[in-house]
């Protein structure tokens, strides 16, 4: 589903991972017909990148409690 989301309107992904700063830049970026591309792109990328943040997050958590 969030990669519908940062496909079709990538600014409002990054607000549901919690980059709200992230997410008025790629607005700003979208806005412009030429921006949309690379905002998606860039959107898409910070999606993988909280995905495998959240991977890290659970094993090192399961680790500590062994």
């Amino acid at each position: 589903m969030r990669l519908l989301l940062a496909i079709i309107l990538p600014w409002l992904q990054f607000f549901t991972i919690g980059r709200p700063i992230a997410g008025i830049i790629c607005l700003i970026l979208q806005v412009t017909l030429i921006g949309w591309i690379p905002a998606a792109i860039w959107s898409v990328y910070a999606l993988s990148q909280y995905k495998t943040d959240e991977k890290i997050r659970e094993a090192l958590g399961n680790q500590y409690r062994r």
